[in-house]
């Protein structure tokens, strides 16, 4: 077995999102998945629905970790990795008709969060489906003791990490042209949410 990089939270979430994502793309073509991190997700999800072209992605300095499972999978519709930030312009990756992210809203820095819904807003066409995974608080509070102390060491890890408020993510999908759909309770206190552009 290759020795590829290995996250252990994506290990334990990628059955109840796939679970997820199956119905919510079900009339879908294509997926971009941004914050692709170790291709854990990338590669499951793309043979979990292997009738998807799943376009994964990261930022410049990430690749190298993105890279090794994504050339190792056997399947043809997981498509090379491509460079991305969310916060240049324009994007250099084109926008399909489903977008995909997990455990990165609370990573990033808020102005990047800010700078993917912008983006998302300029370069994604009408119903285009988003599916954005990870903990959220709600009504300015923690939705478990666990995320408390989750939000804690990431303050610790970097400064402009943090577990994000839904309301304020909602304001950032809505500015950008995307309704809410559903909002899916998920194991350790995540969520996965749907939004649907002109929806």
């Amino acid at each position: 077995m290759q020795n590829f990089p290995f996250s252990q939270s994506c290990e334990n979430n990628q059955a109840p999102i796939l679970e997820v994502l199956t119905e919510a793309f079900a009339d879908r073509d294509a997926v971009l998945e941004i914050a692709s991190g170790t291709g854990q997700h990338a590669c499951h999800f793309a043979a979990g629905m292997p009738r998807l072209q799943w376009q994964p992605t990261e930022i410049p300095d990430s690749m190298s970790v993105l890279m090794p499972r994504c050339v190792d999978y056997g399947g043809d519709n997981l498509l090379p990795p491509l460079s991305l930030d969310v916060r240049d312009s324009p994007w250099e990756v084109p926008v399909p008709d489903a977008v995909f992210t997990a455990n990165s809203l609370h990573i990033m820095a808020m102005s990047a969060v800010q700078a993917l819904f912008s983006g998302l807003g300029l370069y994604a066409g009408d119903d285009v489906v988003l599916a954005v995974y990870g903990p959220f608080n709600y009504r300015g509070e923690y939705s478990s003791p666990s995320n408390a102390r989750f939000d804690q060491w990431l303050a610790q890890q970097h400064p402009e990490s943090a577990i994000r408020h839904f309301e304020r993510v909602q304001e950032l999908a809505a500015d950008a042209g995307f309704a809410l759909q559903a909002d899916f309770e998920m194991p350790a206190n995540n969520r996965l949410l749907l939004w649907r552009k002109g929806g």
